[in-house]
């Protein structure tokens, strides 16, 4: 997934955190979602603005993070 036409860095909205394109949903809050035991299928019936792609993209996000720190 090219990552990029989905999560957007703005200064000024969410303190410039990676977010959603379109949203003010960070990939943090997902991520921390996730961790705490929500399914993409209940992040996705509470915030409307989020598909399961979006998920999808707040792993594959995550995913290359921990892979460019591991390789550092």
């Amino acid at each position: 997934m090219d990552l990029t036409t989905v999560i957007e860095t703005r200064p000024g909205v969410r303190s410039g955190k990676p977010c959603f394109i379109g949203t003010r949903m960070a990939v943090y809050d997902v991520l921390d979602y996730l961790a705490s035991g929500m399914t993409t299928e209940e992040i996705v019936a509470d915030f409307a603005e989020l598909t399961s792609d979006h998920v999808r993209a707040a792993l594959e996000f995550a995913a290359l993070r921990e892979r460019r720190l591991a390789t550092a």
